[in-house]
């Protein structure tokens, strides 16, 4: 088990993580969503439903169409000065998406060498101050809805879920294949019952990497 009691998790990444978040990315009392509608939502849940002596507290801080760039822009504020017992970087898929929507757009553009510099330097920066070390964070891969490996934008996307993957292998931290958890559903139905745009999921698809996203911190 991962996740010990009282411990605080923390949820970065883009839009896929945000999913309409309030800006105190908290559980609102309210009936609002703090946490948005997206598997951090799911996630906090299921936790509160199934382990609720524990005490975990869920933070997200995914903002819509950041890249690793924004990501690094804000690290200090939305990650280390929240002292996170459990950190997940979920982060990638506008690196790459940008050279597809926007290919002349270059200045928006975050290549393979400096999307792999940048998270690598983030992971090296916050393990020192996670209590649990490489055992308090997880890195997952960016995924692109589209069962077509030869895709252009799948193959490009599986090159950055490559890096993340040797990144978790060089720093010995947790590592989740979101890709692999959508082929596997892939195998079954059409991309447009999870994602209209392949990128960004409906519930169905949040509902598998909430899955996901639990059995890689031993809570299934």
């Amino acid at each position: 088990m991962l996740l010990r009691p009282d411990a605080k998790l923390l949820f970065i990444g883009d839009s896929i993580t945000d999913a309409g978040r309030e800006p105190m990315g908290e559980p609102s009392p309210w009936g609002s969503p703090g946490l948005g509608r997206g598997y951090v939502s799911l996630i906090e849940s299921w936790l509160l439903a199934t382990r609720p002596q524990d005490r975990l507290r869920v933070f997200n801080r995914g903002t819509s169409g950041h890249t690793v760039l924004d990501l690094a822009a804000r690290w200090q504020t939305d990650v280390l000065d929240l002292k996170p017992d459990f950190v997940s970087v979920f982060i990638g898929v506008n690196d790459v998406w940008r050279q597809f929507d926007t290919p002349l757009r270059t200045e928006t553009h975050v290549l393979p060498e400096r999307y792999e510099q940048t998270l690598d330097t983030l992971v090296a920066h916050t393990l020192p101050a996670l209590p649990a070390g490489p055992g308090g964070l997880l890195l997952a891969t960016p995924f692109f809805i589209e069962p077509h490996r030869a895709d252009p934008m799948r193959a490009r996307m599986d090159e950055y879920g490559a890096i993340v993957r040797r990144l978790a292998t060089r720093h010995g931290v947790h590592f989740l294949d979101t890709q692999a958890a959508f082929d596997a559903v892939l195998a079954h139905v059409h991309p447009m019952a999870l994602a209209w745009d392949r990128i960004h999921p409906q519930p169905a698809g949040h509902l598998i990497l909430a899955r996901a996203f639990l059995s890689s911190l031993g809570c299934l």
